[in-house]
């Protein structure tokens, strides 16, 4: 992730520009346009490491678990990826946040030149998304995507990986397209893994006091009545929220790193050109679309 200002940001991989940015006026959205040179940087899955997988898995969580490991050891090994020196959190499912009708969009609405948006404000209701992937999906009547299509039936199909980047404010697709155009072919929603910066353990801290306290005043009010058949299964019921309450904190998305933009913007801008020259990128044309003139697109 690279910056420099007038909200200007970019994806680089390795020497490839991925992916540009602009943020618009006071944090309500982001245009973006893909360049059409992203690569995964994992390696291909063969069928029969993805069925050996779910055969040596005792059940769905030990499989999420053989996954998120899998996942851990490629990004650690593949320089093109997205990790560099710092925390990181690297967790199972989309995030509480996520809304799961929004996975259609991915498919049916995904121009390589767009706009998130943020906060509405009037903006398009397709412009809201929770997942921008990096390269265009292949139809559902592609050849790999057919075979995907047939590990989904099976209940084999690996997850795709996803990258949190908060300077778009979106999950990027880094692994798994094809996984999730076919996931979406069969009419379910693809299994994913999601890696983030942490946040800063402090505030991570500070976040779950509050649900702490309240289950100890539960746990106080139960224990202070006469006793009853029921409440063990409500402890352990009570027990079971907390621990998904504090789980889900912990995975918190932190902010995403990013790096100086060699040039500064001036260089940016002439990479626009040159890599997005139809794109507007919220300086002319969209931008006024959306009723933003005077400098505040």
């Amino acid at each position: 992730m690279e910056a420099t200002g007038g909200r200007r940001l970019l994806i680089r991989q390795a020497d490839r520009v991925v992916l540009l940015g602009r943020q618009r006026a006071q944090h309500r959205g982001v245009y973006y346009c893909r360049t059409g040179l992203y690569e995964s940087p994992l390696p291909p899955i063969p069928v029969r490491h993805a069925r050996r997988a779910r055969e040596t898995s005792d059940d769905d969580d030990a499989w999420a678990a053989r996954w998120t490991h899998q996942f851990a050891a490629w990004l650690q090994a593949r320089p093109e990826g997205p990790l560099h020196v710092g925390r990181w959190t690297l967790a199972w499912g989309m995030p509480r946040w996520a809304v799961p009708g929004h996975w259609r969009r991915v498919h049916v609405i995904d121009p390589d030149q767009g706009h998130i948006t943020w906060f509405g404000y009037g903006d398009p209701d397709e412009d809201v998304r929770d997942v921008l992937p990096l390269r265009r999906l292949s139809p559902h009547t592609a050849a790999r995507v057919k075979s995907y299509r047939r590990q989904h039936r099976e209940g084999i199909l690996p997850p795709a990986l996803l990258w949190w980047v908060s300077g778009l404010n979106v999950l990027l697709v880094v692994d798994g397209h094809d996984r999730i155009a076919a996931a979406l072919a069969e009419g379910g929603a693809p299994e994913v893994v999601v890696l983030a910066p942490t946040a800063d353990p402090r505030w991570i801290s500070a976040v779950q006091q509050p649900p702490l306290r309240a289950y100890e005043g539960r746990i106080v009010d139960l224990q202070s009545r006469p006793a009853g058949p029921l409440d063990g299964s409500r402890i352990a019921h009570l027990g079971n929220h907390l621990a998904t309450e504090l789980r889900g904190i912990a995975r918190t998305e932190g902010p995403t790193r990013a790096w100086p933009v060699p040039g500064g913007y001036k260089a940016w801008d002439n990479l626009a050109a040159e890599l997005a020259p139809a794109a507007s990128l919220g300086s002319t044309g969209v931008g006024r679309a959306r009723g933003e003139r005077n400098g505040r697109g």
